[in-house]
């Protein structure tokens, strides 16, 4: 940090991403309490489907990301660093609009053994995914690169993680919906 300003934002920054990570988990599960009657003028079960495309192109971002960087084209990293937490961001909101207006769907596979599992992981993952991500790109925008690249490491693969197994369980339960 060159100064006392850049220090007062950063302090301010990595403050508001505590908030987030313990506000956000919070908000979703209560959200999920949360039932509203609307009528949308298409499938609700599209939303699903948009949030696996968005998944998708999220873990294709990042697997760009980390090609980019390790060609050391930065500003292209930074960027599909960006495009990737848009949709992600994007997917957040459609996932949390679509559990609020629909009930929840129940697998009837007889994958459960694989399926379950890797739902739960998922949504372990991906409540811890959000200080991860949001740390790491704090570091990355603030030019602490150390830090950056020491939390990328576990960041990083919990974030593809989160977004290929999110396409994966979208796959196995879109069977099943009503």
């Amino acid at each position: 940090m060159r100064n006392n300003t850049e220090a007062n934002n950063f302090k301010m920054l990595n403050n508001l991403i505590v908030v987030i990570s313990i506000a956000l988990p919070l908000i979703v599960v209560f959200l999920f309490s949360f039932k509203l009657d609307v009528d949308l003028p298409f499938s609700v079960h599209l939303l699903p489907f948009l949030n696996a495309i968005l998944n998708g192109c999220s873990a294709i971002l990042l697997i760009l990301a980390l090609l980019a960087v390790k060609s050391k084209k930065f500003d292209l990293h930074s960027k599909l660093i960006y495009a990737a937490m848009v949709f992600s961001l994007l997917f957040l909101l459609i996932y949390v609009f679509y559990h609020i207006v629909t009930d929840s769907t129940s697998y009837g596979g007889s994958w459960g053994m694989i399926y379950f599992p890797l739902l739960i992981s998922h949504i372990v993952l991906a409540a811890v995914q959000a200080p991860l991500v949001l740390f790491a790109f704090l570091y990355g925008f603030t030019g602490q690169l150390d830090k950056h690249k020491k939390l990328v490491k576990f960041s990083y693969p919990v974030w593809l993680y989160v977004c290929i197994t999110g396409v994966i369980c979208y796959l196995m339960i879109s069977p099943y919906y009503v």
